[in-house]
């Protein structure tokens, strides 16, 4: 009598693989998933980054804007971020151009990107997400410059 209710758990095993595997998958891909948007996210704090210390080095403060939103691109390009230009904006505040000779001055970018998420994470999701990134680089305090 107690034979046949030893062997009644077998197969039990695989039966709870198959249960927990399609979890624990999924699991992974969502882990997956967010790290690959932080990922996305760092390269657009990387490129608010480079566009502001080019700017920072330019002469005036056109030059500036127009060499941040090309800093800002490349960037992005390297990175591998999907971010067209048609989902970004580049903000270049060049005010501390107009600072005297002397006098501390900085210059801010600041990158907004609608990154899809079937770009970022896994192709077929659903949804985006609004990354930014910003930051502020010191103008040479003694360096000639007009706005």
């Amino acid at each position: 009598m107690y034979r046949g209710s030893l062997r009644a758990d077998e197969g039990s095993f695989a039966l709870e693989a198959a249960v927990l595997a399609p979890v624990l998958i999924a699991f992974l891909c969502l882990v997956i998933a967010f790290g690959r948007i932080s990922v996305a996210g760092n390269g657009v704090d990387a490129a608010a980054k480079a566009g502001a210390r080019e700017a920072s080095i330019s002469r005036d403060g056109s030059d500036a804007k127009g060499l941040a939103e090309a800093a800002v691109e490349r960037s992005l390009r390297q990175e591998g971020v999907g971010c067209p230009r048609s989902r970004r904006t580049v903000d270049v505040n060049v005010d501390g151009f107009s600072a005297e000779v002397g006098t501390a001055a900085t210059v801010t970018v600041t990158v907004t990107c609608n990154v899809s998420l079937s770009d970022v994470a896994f192709p077929g999701i659903p949804g985006s997400k609004t990354m930014r990134g910003r930051f502020t680089s010191v103008i040479d305090t003694y360096r000639e410059r007009s706005e």
